[in-house]
């Protein structure tokens, strides 16, 4: 894809890491082999560094002028959300919206795995947070960029889809579970980027990066996604809360940012971003005046 592209700008250490490897070594092989044959096919040569996404699902590779990014999944798993949000994005989402645009795909199966090679344009701006999506230092960025996210943001709630990034049935299972309340009726949605992090944001100029889930979702979980990501620097946290108060401040907004809440201390029950927990339980507690039960219960 891009140059550190979505969930894989970074890998992040410890047992808690999520941007690594795949776990078996016969699976890191087999994706290396796959990555290479699609350079081969492509006519590029991989010599970046390798850059694996969420549990090793992805492996991306500089190629020159190119971001050349691999997805694997089991063959039955193929033509689903993720498998063809990039494309969909490079078709549906308006050129104002900034964005490394797609070149050429390639699709094939093998030994029961499903493997899709997408070659994007090669961005050298680094994100603003490597090795996962969590800030861990604050961020001085000019009213150029605030204004040019809003915009991009503005751009793609034009967007009609049905790609359903949230469901109002996820919504229903595990809002009492989470965040210790009744499940709420999602009666605002729109489009959006569906993971908007800070590892998939660049410094100016602006480029949004990771296309692979976004559809439609609950107005505010978008803001109120990246907001939670910055629980740990509370400057630019407050920051975000200034900038799309007119988001954030509204009844549909609050609704959006307590899914976004509850999906990531769905991630913390999981054992992933450890940093975060006690922000996001603190937060979640002052939007909802209820405590939240325990993520790992």
């Amino acid at each position: 894809m891009s140059g550190a592209t979505a969930s894989e700008s970074g890998q992040a250490a410890g047992r808690t890491a999520v941007f690594v490897p795949p776990s078996q070594r016969d699976d890191q092989v087999r994706m290396r082999r796959a990555h290479a044959a699609a350079a081969r096919k492509f006519s590029v040569e991989a010599t970046g560094r390798e850059v694996w996404g969420w549990q090793g699902r992805t492996l991306g590779r500089r190629a020159g002028r190119w971001w050349l990014r691999l997805l694997s999944v089991p063959e039955d798993k193929r033509r689903g959300r993720l498998w063809e949000g990039t494309a969909a994005a490079d078709a549906a989402l308006p050129r104002s919206v900034p964005r490394p645009r797609l070149h050429d795909l390639l699709d094939w199966s093998a030994g029961g795995k499903a493997y899709r090679a997408e070659l994007t344009e090669y961005v050298s701006l680094p994100a603003l947070q490597t090795g996962g999506p969590v800030l861990h230092s604050e961020l001085e960025l000019p009213d150029a960029w605030w204004a040019d996210l809003r915009a991009a943001l503005a751009a793609i709630a034009t967007v009609a889809t049905e790609r359903q990034a949230v469901r109002q049935q996820w919504v229903d299972r595990n809002f009492a579970r989470f965040l210790g309340i009744p499940a709420i009726r999602i009666t605002d949605w729109t489009t959006g980027h569906g993971d908007l992090h800070w590892a998939n944001l660049t410094s100016a100029p602006l480029v949004i990066l990771d296309w692979e889930g976004w559809g439609r979702l609950p107005v505010g979980y978008d803001i109120g996604l990246l907001h939670a990501y910055s629980l740990t620097t509370p400057t630019t946290a407050e920051r975000i809360r200034a900038r799309f108060a007119h988001v954030l401040s509204t009844p549909a907004g609050k609704s959006g940012e307590l899914v976004a809440l509850a999906q990531l201390l769905q991630v913390v029950g999981r054992g992933g971003h450890p940093e975060l927990a006690p922000h996001l339980a603190r937060h979640a507690q002052q939007l909802t005046g209820m405590p939240v039960p325990d993520p790992t219960s």
